[in-house]
Formats: structure tokens, C-alpha cells, sequence
């Protein structure tokens, strides 16, 4: 028998043995492959980046884990003691592995065996560190090994606090939560330190299983959850037995918040900053770097543009008739189907798809397609724009599938989705920052922004800067230029520019060629100056690049994007200083550095440690000057004679000094206007995605012009009142419209006209010659200013 117990004794002893060296193996090979953990010592998890209007406010997201990151000095120790108590009551004390925890999970696992509990586990939160940053979830023996030992490591190399704020700070909450902080935002609305016992209780239970804790679908398990941490807490003496009665009884408290905050009128502004982010850092970069940017945009006057184009294009569209349903359901098999196509938002929040159920003669009963089918109603006042000379009944019918918005009373408007679109975009003239932009009539409808991305014929709105090109190469707004009928020779061609309408003045000075924008004029102009000096402007305001200086090009007929007119246009309004759009102002990474400061400016001796009665320090602007301000000057003057009495008369009335220039291109195609007071540029286009005409009432001065007159009244109703500044040097003199010659106060169609140093009005009459050398004569409004023979200084 001894024998046989020694025998017996001695396999044993050698199969321990070799079990002990397999183990041995094992974690030696578990420990060639562990993870470098020291990489945890600089962990940064994913973190959303936001992006913020120029006032502070929120206006858009982007994350592929939406998280804010929370230092753990940041995290009250009410929220700390719930999480150890959920997770890991002996966290302060273990080195990584809970052996007592371990014991009591066996124990209980073995006395649960047979029956329908669920498994515990006795994974420490350090060990889920491990698993989540460094490891896969694998179920296996290699990656428990693997953990064990990460977390012993990670233990020995990092303090406890630095461990729980990788865990708080990684860890899914469910509801598209990742972290604490987030956590508490998307459930109570409310930041982590003002989180009570109870609140910091039920974010505790949710990684265990945030789905079978969801506040919405299993409430009362949840509260049970909740209320099993607050024991814990009590039982491991962070809180008192009274404190947890009363925060047991009180109710979950979670509340549903808004969608991830989008700033929904800025659809197309938020969509290029996105562009822009994306292509400085990368995809990875924006989602997940935690970036704070700074944008130009102003919510209020964004607002503001998009309703001012929104209402432009719904009354053009609205008054060219109603183009039918969106559907109609004509089988009641096929009822589900069509409504569920249409339960989607287009691109308007405040609108709906409807079925019509019935149609009498004072308007159509409805069901919002809104998943409660409420009953809604359009009475005829809501559907007059679209009748015409019909009933109800010849417009609508029973299964028709229409868009509809609720009007101030009870009842509905019907709807429809313009086809017509347009663009307009607002900008500061002395920084380039833009405050507001809108790219089409919705971005839910479509997102190619044709503010930017649209490349358009400018027409008149081009010829500012033939003016300008003209104005720095001798001419002046005092210069004459035959305004009848012409033909240019260009190679094996002719090429005759014809004025709208066919109207011909005969001899008139700049003023008034840009004033009622003249196109045989501007051509004549272009001609006297050389296209190849016009390109050469048009390059260096941005508006082209590397084009071929085709005459015609004088008109507008070359294409470009309204975010680059309303650049050039900011130039001039700038006194002829550089001027480069920018959406972004300031870009901060997760820890507060500035990666990019729109304001390159240098501003030498600004920090002194001392004041000694030293001057004050001077920004240095190092922009380049692209116009000379006297000639910027004399541009501006002549386009706010396009306000005064030309082709913007009575279509823009602020109240204040305000210049711009309409223009519409062949076939009225597209309907310009670009603007500026000193403060604000803005800049409008309306036309179709597929070029055709818009009628006769598309013009710029009939289109766009109101526009802007709409969106600048309400965009500077707070902004002071002030002028632009004529440059110190220059001479005003009265002058008449159609001589160019001094004039007296008392004459007739005269104006006051400012001229360089050196520069002033003709003594005698001149005209710029005709390309073709014709003989020049007087019209007769000239003959009339010529035979009053005034001359006077102003």
C-alpha cells in the first residue's frame, strides 16, 4: 500500500510538474506577445471635435465616438465611488488582480451552476483598461493570461488615478455615448460635477449592459440596477444609509436630448469647414482629435440669408404654377410602400409629406405622413398660389402625396420644392471672414454648395473691374465714351456687343456706363485698356485663373463662382487691400494649442513687462495691396450710382451708404448682384442647376437685387451708420453726366466726381476714340450740357 501511495504520489508530482512548466511556456510566449503598455502613459482616446460660431455657440459635431474628454481632477468622488463600487470595490487596494473578488466569482458561479443566472465576472477595472485599449474581446485562455499580466504591469507603471481616467474616459455608455462626461450629457443634460448620488449611480450600472438597462425601454430594471449600486455604496462606506433611502426614492431622472447638435440653416457653411478640416487633418484627425474650431459665421445674420433666398426662390418658383403631386398611391396594396418613401425630411424642417384623403370645394382633408398620420386640413387660401383658374378638385385628388407646412392658424399651405436655385454669401470686407453663407435652397435637398462649387457666367456684375482696370491706367469717371452701336474685328470674326433692350444713349461718361451698365461701353473700354490688362486684374482679385483674354470676357461671359466675385468686390470695398475668404478664424487642439490663427497679423512690442510711456505698438498688415485706393475709391463712388440711379434704383434702399453692382447674362440665365456697405460684402446668384432661361422678370435688378436689399436690412438693423472714406489727396469736382466737363451747382444732370492728385475734368469735350475711327458727334443731351457752357470747381 505504501508503495502503491508513493507510486501514486510520484505522477502526481510529475504531472504537476509538467503542468507547471506548460504553464510556464505558456505565459512565457503570452508574455513575448504582450502589447507595449507603456503607450497608455500619452493615451488620448477619441474625442469629437466641435465647431463653433463666431459668438461661442455649438453649431456642429463630428465624431466616430462621440466623447468629451475628462481629466480625472475633473470627476467629482461621488461619481468615483459609484463606478469602484459597481466595477471594483477593492480598486485602491489590489495591484491589478482581485484574488478575493476572484474566489468569491468562482464560488458563486459554482453555486449558480444548473440554474438560469447568469455567470459574474471578477474582472478588475484595471484589467478592463487592458482588455479595451490593448486587447481584443476574445473569449479565450491567451487573452485572459494576456490581461492578467497587462494589468499587473499597468499597475506598477501607472498611478491608480491615471488608470480610472482611462477607464471613466473609454468606456460605452450606450445611446452613442462614449466617457463620462458624454454620459452625462446625453442622459440628465448636465455636465459630470453636477451629477447627484443617484444620477452617478445609474451611469455606473451601464457598462455592464447599457441595452438591458436603457432608461427607455427597460425603466424598471434600470431603477433596480441603480439602486444596487447605491447599496454598494453604502456597504463600502461612501455614502450614509439616509443619503441612499432618499436618492433611491427619487426617479431615474434621464431625459431625452437633442439630436447631436447641427446648426441646421448653416447645412452648406458647416459642410466646407468640414472640407477644410478634413483636408489640414485628415479624416482621423477631425473625428476623432477632439478639435475646438472657430468659425466666421454669424447664426443671426445666417438666418437671415437663408431666409431672405429661401422666401426669393418660393415666390419666383410659386408663381410659375404647381407642378403636381409628389406621388400618388393608386392601389391600397401599395399604400404602405409609398409612405414609407416619403416619411423623410426634405430638407426643410418645418415641412411634411401628406396623403390627401378627400377634396371638397374649401380645400383637401389630409394625413400627415409624420408615423401619427394626424389629420390636417388646406383650405383654399393655402392653396391659391396653386389654383389659378381651377377648383380643389382639378388640383388635388385622393391618394395624391403632397409637401405641406403649418401656418400660423390651424390649417396647412401646400408645398413644393422650388427648382430654381441660388446662392449668397456675406462677407467682411477688411478681414475676408464670412458670416454667413447659403448654397442652395436646402442643403437636405442637396448639398453642392453653389456658393462655391458653381462655376456661373457673372455678366455685368464682371464690369467693375474693367472700370477699375481703366481707372488705374489713366481714365477717370469724368472720361466720354460713345455709347452707340459697334463691331469688333476679332481674327476672322465680328463681334457686335449690343446694349439690353437696344437702347443707345450716345456720348456718356464712365459713370453712367457703369450706372446702367452699358455693355457696348464696357467693351469699347475694355478695348482702349487691353484685355490682357483686364485679365490681369481679374487674376490678381481672384476672380480667374490663367483664362485667355477673349474680348466678350469684358461682358461676364466667363465663368467663376460667387464666392470669388464677393472677394474681388471685398477688395475694392477693402481700398484695394488683399482679401482671402475664410470660414475658419481660430483652430484649437484638445489641449487648448493654437494650430491656426486666421489673423496672421504681427503685432511687434505688444507684451512688455512695463509701461514707460511708450507709444502704442502698430499691427502690421502685410497683405498686398491689389488696387490702388484711389481708384478702389472712385469705383466705389461710380457703383453707388448703380443704387442711386441705375440699375438697382428702387430694388435697394438701406438707408445708408451702400454700392453694388446687378447682372444678368444672355437669355437672362443667371441673376446677379454683388454689394457693400464699408461693412459688409454680400453677393447673390439665382438660376437653374441646368442653364435655361428664367424669364423676363430674371434679371439681377428684378431677382437678386431685392435679396440683398431684404438680407442687408436686416443683417445691419444694430450695425451703425457710416460712409466711405475718400482717400486724403483727391479733388471733387461738379461735372456733368454726359460732358464730363465742370459744372455749376445750379446746372441740370450733374454729379460731384473725385479726382486723383494731378487729375480733374475736361476743359474741352473729348470722347475715347472709336475702335473703328467713326466720326463722333454730339447726342442730344450732350448738345444741351455743351450749349449751357458751364464750368465750375466744387
Amino acid at each position: 500500500m505504501l508503495r502503491l501511495i508513493g507510486y501514486l504520489f510520484s505522477l502526481a508530482s510529475v504531472f504537476v510538474l509538467i503542468c507547471a512548466i506548460a504553464v510556464g511556456f505558456f505565459i512565457a510566449n503570452a508574455q513575448r506577445e504582450l502589447p507595449d503598455y507603456t503607450t497608455l502613459a500619452d493615451y488620448s482616446p477619441p474625442v469629437k471635435s466641435r465647431i463653433y460660431a463666431s459668438n461661442g455657440e455649438v453649431i456642429a459635431e463630428f465624431a466616430t465616438e462621440p466623447r468629451i474628454f475628462l481629466p480625472i481632477q475633473s470627476v467629482p468622488d461621488r461619481v468615483k465611488a459609484a463606478f469602484i463600487s459597481a466595477e471594483d470595490k477593492n480598486f485602491y487596494h489590489h495591484s491589478g488582480l482581485d484574488f478575493g473578488g476572484l474566489a468569491r466569482a468562482v464560488l458563486v458561479n459554482l453555486t449558480n451552476m444548473g440554474s438560469d443566472r447568469r455567470m459574474v465576472g471578477a474582472s478588475t477595472i484595471t484589467q478592463q483598461v487592458a482588455k479595451n485599449l490593448l486587447l481584443t474581446s476574445d473569449q479565450t485562455m491567451t487573452r485572459k493570461v494576456k490581461e492578467a499580466l497587462l494589468s499587473i504591469r499597468m499597475e506598477q507603471a501607472f498611478p491608480k488615478d491615471r488608470i480610472l481616467e482611462l477607464y471613466l474616459n473609454q468606456i460605452f455608455f450606450g445611446q452613442r455615448s462614449y466617457g463620462i462626461a458624454q454620459a452625462a450629457l446625453t442622459y440628465f443634460g448636465k455636465s459630470v460635477g453636477d451629477l447627484s448620488v443617484a444620477e452617478s449611480a445609474y451611469l455606473a450600472a451601464l457598462p455592464k449592459g447599457p441595452a438591458n438597462y436603457n432608461p427607455y425601454q427597460f425603466a424598471d430594471a434600470a431603477v433596480e440596477r441603480r439602486n444596487w449600486v447605491i447599496d454598494r455604496m453604502v456597504e463600502n462606506g461612501y455614502i450614509s444609509d439616509e443619503i441612499a433611502q432618499t436618492e433611491k426614492h427619487k426617479p431615474l431622472g434621464v431625459s431625452r436630448q437633442p439630436a447631436p447638435t447641427r446648426f441646421e440653416e448653416a447645412g452648406y457653411f458647416i459642410d466646407d469647414v468640414r472640407k477644410t478640416m478634413i483636408g489640414e487633418l485628415g479624416e482621423q484627425g477631425l473625428y476623432e482629435g477632439g478639435y475646438s474650431v472657430r468659425t466666421s459665421l454669424d447664426p443671426g445674420m445666417q438666418r437671415q440669408a437663408q431666409h431672405a433666398l429661401r422666401s426669393a426662390l418660393l415666390t419666383y418658383d410659386e408663381q410659375r404654377g404647381y407642378r403636381g403631386p409628389l406621388d400618388h398611391i393608386d392601389a391600397p396594396a401599395s399604400r404602405s410602400a409609398v409612405l414609407e418613401k416619403y416619411r423623410s425630411a426634405f430638407g426643410v424642417p418645418s415641412w411634411i409629406a401628406a396623403e390627401v384623403t378627400a377634396v371638397g370645394p374649401d380645400g383637401a382633408d389630409l394625413a400627415l405622413i409624420d408615423g401619427t398620420e394626424s389629420r390636417a386640413h388646406i383650405a383654399l387660401s393655402g392653396m391659391k398660389w396653386a389654383l389659378g383658374r381651377k377648383g380643389p378638385k382639378e388640383l388635388l385628388k385622393s391618394g395624391d402625396i403632397v409637401l405641406v407646412e403649418k401656418e400660423p392658424s390651424s390649417d396647412y399651405r401646400l408645398r413644393q420644392l422650388p427648382q430654381v436655385q441660388g446662392a449668397l454669401v456675406a462677407m467682411r470686407p477688411d478681414t475676408g471672414r464670412v458670416v454667413a453663407m447659403v448654397g442652395g435652397f436646402s442643403y437636405g435637398q442637396s448639398q453642392f454648395n453653389r456658393a462655391t462649387q458653381a462655376l456661373r457666367q457673372p455678366g455685368s456684375v464682371f464690369k467693375p473691374i474693367v472700370y477699375a482696370a481703366a481707372l488705374d491706367n489713366g481714365f477717370s469717371p469724368a472720361t466720354v465714351i460713345r455709347d452707340e452701336p459697334v463691331e469688333f474685328q476679332l481674327g476672322s470674326q465680328v463681334w457686335s456687343p449690343k446694349n439690353d433692350g437696344g437702347h443707345y444713349e450716345g456720348p456718356v461718361t464712365l459713370r453712367f456706363g457703369i450706372e446702367h451698365s452699358r455693355n457696348v461701353m464696357a467693351a469699347k473700354l475694355a478695348s482702349a485698356v487691353g484685355m490682357d490688362t483686364v485679365m490681369q486684374y481679374a487674376e490678381r482679385l481672384g476672380i480667374y485663373e490663367h483664362r485667355p483674354p477673349v474680348l466678350s470676357m469684358s461682358l461676364g461671359s466667363g465663368e467663376t463662382t460667387l464666392m470669388k466675385m464677393v472677394s474681388a468686390y471685398s477688395v475694392i470695398a477693402n481700398g484695394g487691400m488683399q482679401v482671402t475668404p475664410s470660414l475658419i478664424d481660430r483652430t484649437q487642439d484638445r489641449t487648448g494649442r493654437t494650430v491656426y490663427r486666421q489673423d496672421q497679423r504681427k503685432c511687434v512690442d505688444c507684451n512688455v513687462s512695463t509701461w514707460s510711456e511708450q507709444a502704442e505698438p502698430q499691427l502690421i498688415d502685410t497683405r498686398e495691396r491689389i488696387l490702388d485706393p484711389m481708384t478702389a475709391y472712385q469705383t466705389i463712388t461710380m457703383m453707388e450710382g448703380v443704387i442711386e440711379r441705375g440699375t438697382a434704383s428702387r430694388r435697394v434702399q438701406l438707408g445708408r451708404p451702400v454700392a453694388g453692382k446687378t447682372g444678368t447674362t444672355n437669355d437672362n440665365r443667371d441673376a446677379w448682384f454683388v454689394g457693400f456697405t464699408p461693412e459688409l460684402v454680400t453677393g447673390i446668384y439665382i438660376g437653374y442647376d441646368d442653364p435655361r432661361s428664367l424669364g423676363r422678370e430674371g434679371s439681377g435688378s428684378g431677382l437678386a437685387a431685392p435679396v440683398f436689399n431684404s438680407f442687408m436690412n436686416a443683417a445691419l438693423i444694430e450695425t451703425p451708420i457710416s460712409g466711405f472714406h475718400m482717400p486724403e489727396g483727391m479733388t471733387e469736382y461738379r461735372i456733368g453726366r454726359h460732358t464730363g466737363m465742370t459744372a455749376r451747382q445750379e446746372d441740370s444732370d450733374t454729379t460731384i466726381e473725385a479726382f486723383k492728385p494731378g487729375t480733374g475734368p475736361a476743359m474741352s469735350f473729348t470722347t475715347l476714340g472709336d475702335p473703328l475711327g467713326a466720326t463722333l458727334e454730339s447726342s442730344p443731351q450732350t448738345q444741351r450740357a455743351l450749349d449751357a457752357g458751364s464750368v465750375g470747381l466744387f
